[in-house]
């Protein structure tokens, strides 16, 4: 079975602590959905650990962490999520898996995002600029990349076809400032980064384990008040931040989500 933690509010709950205080009872932590925006904060032994895209349950040594199909991925903020468990001396390599089909934020998905909030003026929504909610839009659009087209030969052609289509988006809106060449340049390097970890289809993962017998923990972003469907619209984010996400998330049927998350909702109201 599935337990789910989840923010009542809008986010800012503790759910890294409560995900890494409950993650020894499990043998999998998966992140469903979102992307990297203000993360998960964690305090061990004095030092404090920021998670935007990689499961609490990483500084676990015994337990898998899974990155959804249902997470939007930008490479450059993974890649400092790794280096700086490179320098915590957490080994992950072997206990950190992602899904091929969770979708990339490009750097353009960013540029897209700071120009549309700019456009905005005073009906801004608060983005966080960090290219989620542009990312969300093409993977619904049926644009979108996602991480198992890294592996693909005409990748760089998918790639450049996306950043064509948002320059044209980019002629509606305000100009801002972007170092788009800087950004590309860094996006294309971590990519190889991410060509390292262990590339899993996620939802067979999942299933196999599940059927295994193997306890899950699904470990939410933002807070259920942020729901696109059910959260303060449109002041909300952009994905499903409730327990239906975990379905779409993951890829798993709702029977296999326990009742005891409701426990773990209540430690964060």
């Amino acid at each position: 079975m599935i337990d789910v933690i989840l923010g009542l509010q809008w986010g800012d709950e503790g759910k890294g602590k409560i995900v890494d205080f409950l993650a020894e009872k499990y043998d999998i932590i998966a992140r469903f959905q979102g992307g990297p925006n203000a993360g998960h904060t964690l305090i061990l032994d004095g030092k404090k650990y920021v998670l935007h895209t990689v499961p609490s349950g990483i500084f676990r040594e015994n337990q898998l962490n899974l990155i959804g199909n249902g997470v939007v991925i930008d490479p450059i903020t993974l890649k400092k999520e790794l280096e700086n468990l490179d320098h915590a001396g957490v080994s992950y390599q072997k206990r950190l898996l992602l899904s091929k089909k969770a979708h990339l934020i490009i750097p353009t998905h960013r540029y897209l995002d700071a120009a549309s909030e700019a456009s905005k003026g005073k009906e801004k929504i608060g983005s966080t600029l960090k290219g989620i909610g542009p990312t969300y839009m093409d993977k619904t659009g049926r644009n979108g990349l996602r991480v198992g087209d890294l592996m693909l030969p005409n990748f760089k052609e998918k790639y450049e076809s996306l950043k064509a289509k948002h320059i044209k988006l980019l002629e509606q809106f305000a100009t801002v400032h972007f170092d788009l060449a800087g950004e590309e340049q860094k996006w294309m390097e971590s990519i190889e980064t991410i060509k390292q970890l262990q590339l899993v289809d996620g939802e067979y993962f999942i299933n196999n384990a599940l059927a295994e017998g193997k306890k899950v923990l699904a470990e939410g972003a933002q807070g259920s008040m942020l729901d696109i469907d059910f959260g303060t619209y449109p002041f909300v984010t952009s994905s499903n931040t409730i327990t239906a996400g975990v379905c779409s998330g993951l890829g798993v049927a709702p029977h296999k989500i326990g009742g005891s998350h409701r426990n773990h909702e209540s430690l964060l109201h």
